[in-house]
C-alpha cells in the first residue's frame, strides 16, 4: 500500500496508467482499521494498487472528492473516480463491488 498525500495524489493516482483504489481513512476510525487488512489482501491477490489517504492530514483532497464519511474507497481509472464504496465491508463484497470477481 502506498501512503497518499495531497502533494503526491496527482502523481500516484491521477497520472497512474493502471487502476488505483484509494482508501480515505483516519487513525481514530475503528472501521478503517478493520478494512485495512482486507485491502492488503485484495492488493496482493488481484494486483490492484491500493493507496491510503489520511483525511485528518489531507482534508482538501477529501473535500475535493466529496467524501463525507470514512472509510470511503474510490477506485480511480484514467485519473477519474469510477466506483465508490462507503463503509467497512467483508472481502467478498469489496471484491464484487470493485468488479474484481
Amino acid at each position: 500500500m502506498i501512503t497518499l498525500t495531497t502533494e503526491n495524489f496527482e502523481e500516484q493516482v491521477l497520472k497512474s496508467d493502471k487502476p488505483v483504489l484509494v482508501e480515505f481513512w483516519a487513525e481514530w476510525c475503528g472501521p478503517c482499521r478493520m478494512v485495512a487488512p482486507v485491502l492488503e489482501q485484495i492488493e496482493a491477490e488481484h494486483g490492484l494498487t491500493v493507496g491510503k489517504l489520511n483525511t485528518d492530514e489531507n482534508p482538501e483532497t477529501m473535500a475535493r472528492y466529496g467524501v463525507m464519511g470514512i472509510p470511503t474507497m474510490l477506485l480511480f481509472e484514467n485519473g477519474e473516480p469510477v466506483r465508490q464504496i462507503v463503509g467497512a465491508k467483508p472481502k467478498r463484497m469489496l471484491v464484487s463491488e470493485l468488479g474484481l470477481a
